[in-house]
């Protein structure tokens, strides 16, 4: 059975339904409150598990109250939890969702307990020669640079294909984005990564690939569907087609985790991109980031 082990966040979401996003000096009225599993890590980990690879996820939660419904949801959806830490006198990462009635959303992120990963447990964990090395390892930058630098180069040493989805865009470490293979960003990410060129006109998953010297690229657009630059493959796809979007919040993760998945398989990177956005897809037409209320 392929395997994957994905390093990252653990939050609970806070989602507040709004009529539209506020400016500053505006007071809104929500629709509605709700509480979900949530955070990149491990959304991304519940996808890869639904996705058929075998999941361990490398997080932290606090010792508060939110913390083991986060690692039940876990649990239940088949990922292993045996590498998640509890941080004493932490809060478990909070996210702070807003979405509105199209579907959209924006968010604001407190790290809690993702802040204070341990790298000595996460490199050990990637490192121990006693167990068998995953077929992907996947990295996300809500746990911090100096994490996920860290397990790129303990991954590395392994020879581990390594995923690494640099949202919010962090200065990586020039060793860990050339391993990244693919380099997961979406539109936003992909300008900053170019220092807010823009690309000059050029296709962005090339031109953060010629930028960062990544082994692959992949930018993801939305309902612009998405981009491949690699030695593999060089592609721009087509979104499938979504014919009601309810909440977006988790659309990013389902991709990244499916396709860490299929890659875990051994398929291609065209065939994992394609894979990905069909579960993206589906996460959207349903609420909350794991499309499974």
């Amino acid at each position: 059975m392929s395997s994957v082990v994905v390093v990252g966040s653990i939050n609970v979401d806070i989602v507040v339904h709004v009529p539209g996003f506020p400016v500053p000096g505006v007071t809104l009225l929500a629709d509605g409150v709700e509480r979900s599993p949530g955070g990149k890590g491990a959304n991304q980990a519940v996808a890869a598990a639904r996705a058929g690879a075998a999941t361990r996820l490398l997080g932290a939660v606090g010792d508060d109250g939110d913390s083991a419904p986060q690692v039940d949801a876990l649990v239940a959806a088949g990922v292993d939890v045996s590498g998640v830490e509890t941080c004493r006198g932490r809060t478990t990462g909070t996210a702070f969702v807003m979405v509105s009635p199209s579907g959209e959303n924006a968010i604001v992120v407190d790290a809690g307990a993702n802040g204070h990963l341990d790298v000595r447990r996460v490199v050990a964990a990637l490192s121990d020669r006693g167990s068998a090395a995953p077929d992907v390892v996947l990295l996300q930058s809500e746990v911090g640079a100096a994490v996920v630098d860290a397990a790129a180069a303990a991954a590395c040493e392994r020879g581990i294909r390594v995923v690494v989805n640099n949202g919010p865009w962090l200065p990586l470490a020039a060793a860990t984005l050339e391993a990244a293979n693919p380099l997961v960003v979406n539109e936003h990410e992909a300008v900053e990564a170019c220092d807010g060129s823009g690309a000059e006109g050029a296709d962005l998953a090339d031109a953060v690939r010629r930028r960062h010297g990544c082994r692959s690229v992949v930018v993801t657009r939305g309902a612009g569907g998405a981009s491949i630059s690699g030695a593999e493959a060089t592609a721009r796809l087509a979104a499938p087609t979504v014919d009601l979007v309810v909440d977006t919040t988790g659309a990013g993760d389902a991709f990244v985790g499916t396709l860490a998945a299929v890659l875990a398989q051994g398929l291609s990177l065209r065939r994992a991109v394609e894979e990905g956005q069909h579960a993206g897809a589906a996460v959207v037409a349903r609420p909350g980031a794991r499309g499974d209320r």
